[in-house]
């Protein structure tokens, strides 16, 4: 096959930093790692490590929410490769990809037919959406204060970076770590996979525009 059937997949919305290089429906190469910080440095030659340098006619990219810098970094890399390639750049959820490989992973629900997503949000925040198999969202991304979340739980299991907060007001609530992984990205459903390649952040921006003065 072309490049042009071929799908790079970004992902570094969160801690995690991964990219997947597919042909069709075959996993080609792929490579993940929980980096922290410095996606920035890291993405580039891991995309260039994959299979003619990862070159596809199409490309996905996590959008968020999650880290401000990591969604910008996997973001402007989308546009960047989509614009030299001549590629089409779509987005996808964080929150979803998540979900979706953790209910594949369960066989679409058996262990349990509904999960929440809950990934470290900022400024004491988490984020949180609820899924469903077959696959589904249930709600909408919230940014919530960890008892909030905790409550609006309704006896969901949890998965996620968020867990964590979640564990410090209940110490016996599982910690269930989950990240990102930009192989899983065809585990989401197609109308999945068609958000703009823009950041979803979850919350406002940190940095706010200063409100012009009016002179008199």
């Amino acid at each position: 096959m072309s490049d042009a059937a071929r799908l790079l997949v970004i992902d570094t919305a969160t801690a995690a930093c991964s990219v997947a290089l597919f042909e069709g429906d075959t996993l080609l190469a792929h490579r993940h790692d929980v980096v922290g910080r410095g996606h920035a440095e890291r993405l580039l030659p891991m995309i260039a490590d994959l299979p003619g340098g990862g070159r596809a006619g199409d490309i996905l990219v996590d959008v968020g929410p999650g880290s401000f810098t990591g969604i910008r970094v996997g973001i402007a890399a989308a546009r960047a490769l989509a614009l030299g390639w001549g590629a089409e750049a779509r987005g996808y959820s964080a929150l979803a990809l998540i979900a979706a490989a953790a209910l594949a992973k369960d066989d679409e629900g058996a262990r349990a037919p509904e999960l929440a997503v809950v990934t470290e949000g900022g400024h004491g925040e988490v984020f949180m959406q609820a899924f469903a198999a077959p696959f589904r969202a249930l709600d909408t991304v919230q940014s919530l204060r960890p008892e909030a979340a905790l409550a609006a739980l309704a006896g969901r299991r949890a998965i996620g970076s968020g867990t964590r907060w979640l564990a410090d007001l209940a110490s016996d609530f599982p910690i269930a770590d989950a990240w990102p992984d930009a192989a899983n990205a065809l585990l989401l459903p197609p109308e999945y996979r068609t958000l703009p390649p823009a950041p979803l952040y979850g919350r406002a921006p940190d940095a706010k525009v200063p409100t012009p003065r009016v002179t008199r």
